[in-house]
């Protein structure tokens, strides 16, 4: 990492006061639920990395706020594990740990901070081995416990509860297209074509606490649950979230400003919610 190169990007220093005082300024106030996704190295130089961000976000929430970020499983079996020979599939199948909430690494995909996030005093993880959320604060165990095992972005999911609750996304230097909310609204939906895929993963028993492999049912988040590169809408390449997002933001939903040196978004999740399940409905004639 090269520091200065950081620091005259930030005009110096992000520290903790800092980030409190961007995100409440972009509309952060006690209180709020908020999910958030975060590009560390677009904000600048932060003296402390993570921990100094969910500090300085669990400032600004207050002690009745919440934090909420998505997490999954960084060491989670392949979903093409059915297709292998038989002999590697059995292997992986004797041989691989149950998803353990407590000690199974987050997405390393997703950044630095849903792991730290998780590992915070107090940190409440759900149980879905592949869509598991991590939340920190006042409505930690509303929103993560008694994750569905199937339909985990659907009703009842920690999206759900965060509409449900009022919550808000925040894009800490993220771009639009990681506004994982959007499954949510994938999800609702009611529209032709959506795409499901079933998979199997190593999870352990409630009861007897064994490792078993138990089957999952959801939306494909992998390839897209809907044909999104046959819209006009889409251009080829670019990524359908940052579009919806986009038209969310044309049409006055969220906010936008600077965090440190980044660019980024506040919405409120219900609202982006409603906007994306009839952008979707639109687009694919419902």
């Amino acid at each position: 990492m090269d520091e200065r190169a950081l620091l005259e990007r930030s005009g110096g220093p992000v520290t903790g006061e800092r980030i409190t005082r961007d995100v409440r300024a972009l509309g952060v106030r006690e209180g709020d639920t908020v999910m958030f996704h975060t590009e560390l190295s677009a904000l600048g130089y932060v003296p402390g990395g993570p921990p100094t961000v969910i500090a300085a976000l669990l400032e600004a929430v207050g002690e009745g706020g919440t934090l909420l970020a998505y997490t999954g499983w960084n060491d989670a079996p392949p979903y093409d594990l059915p297709s292998w020979p038989e002999e590697w599939r059995e292997a992986v199948r004797a041989a691989h740990p149950a998803y353990d909430p407590v000690v199974s690494e987050a997405d390393h995909a997703n950044g630095r901070l849903p792991e730290a996030l998780r590992h915070w005093p107090g940190a409440r993880r759900s149980r879905h081995p592949d869509v598991s959320f991590a939340a920190v604060g006042a409505r930690a165990a509303e929103l993560t416990d008694g994750h569905a095992w199937d339909d985990p972005h659907g009703p009842g999911s920690p999206l759900a509860r965060l509409v449900e609750q009022e919550g808000r996304v925040l894009l800490l230097g993220a771009p639009l297209d990681s506004l994982t909310l959007l499954h949510h609204a994938e999800a609702l939906a009611e529209a032709p074509g959506k795409r499901h895929v079933r998979y199997e993963q190593p999870v352990l028993d409630p009861l007897s606490g064994q490792r078993v492999w138990r089957s999952f049912w959801d939306i494909d988040s992998e390839d897209g649950a809907f044909d999104y590169a046959a819209l006009d809408a889409v251009a080829e390449g670019e990524w359908p979230f940052a579009v919806i997002a986009r038209a969310m933001l044309a049409a006055g939903i969220g906010t936008r400003g600077t965090v440190g040196a980044g660019e980024s978004h506040l919405f409120d999740a219900g609202d982006a919610v409603r906007f994306a399940v009839g952008w979707i409905e639109r687009e694919f004639g419902a």
